[in-house]
């Protein structure tokens, strides 16, 4: 049932949201150098590493670490990056991942491949065994905020309670949070 809620939700939005990703597209190409997709190395389900596309609000030559964990955020942003990272229209293009099924809508967020004590945690707590998500428990209860161990106690809870209808109500209160722009750091 997850998998079906996950291709139709992500079909429609694709086709729905394509006028405005080439729009975002050809205006991150436009406004930087570099492409407008990253495709950054991912943790997924069982620790497999996959690529994850987002729009790339980034120069391209910014160390590939959690944006935490940079000195000055800020100071790596592209012209349009601070836009699209509040506005969280740089994850449009992991609609892609989810219809590959690399990714679902809800899950914990994917972990960067060098994130070792997340990846670590999240594998002692059988979090692994879950599809990263597009949105996820951790975040709408904190988002950047939120330091490691308890980024995976939510996403443990999440583990434990998935529904379907406990993803639905994850979708909405990701959707309130975005256009709220509430816990964005950068």
């Amino acid at each position: 049932m997850k998998r079906i809620f996950d291709l139709s939700l992500a079909a429609t939005a694709l086709f729905l949201l394509s006028p405005l990703l080439l729009l975002l597209l050809m205006a991150v190409r436009l406004t930087s150098p570099g492409p407008a997709i990253y495709w950054s190395d991912r943790v997924g389900r069982h620790n497999r590493i996959f690529r994850m596309p987002k729009l790339r609000s980034m120069r391209i030559d910014t160390p590939a670490v959690a944006t935490h964990l940079l000195a000055d955020p800020a100071a790596w942003l592209t012209p349009m990056g601070s836009f699209l990272r509040r506005s969280s229209l740089d994850e449009l293009p992991q609609l892609w991942s989810i219809l590959v099924g690399d990714m679902s809508f809800v899950g914990p967020r994917p972990a960067l491949f060098n994130q070792h004590d997340l990846i670590a945690l999240r594998s002692e707590q059988g979090v692994d065994a879950l599809l990263p998500g597009l949105t996820g428990w951790a975040q709408i209860n904190g988002r950047d905020e939120l330091p490691i161990p308890d980024k995976v106690r939510l996403d443990v809870e999440y583990l434990q309670r998935r529904s379907l209808l406990f993803d639905l109500r994850i979708v909405w209160l990701t959707a309130v949070k975005v256009l709220r722009r509430d816990g964005v750091s950068h």
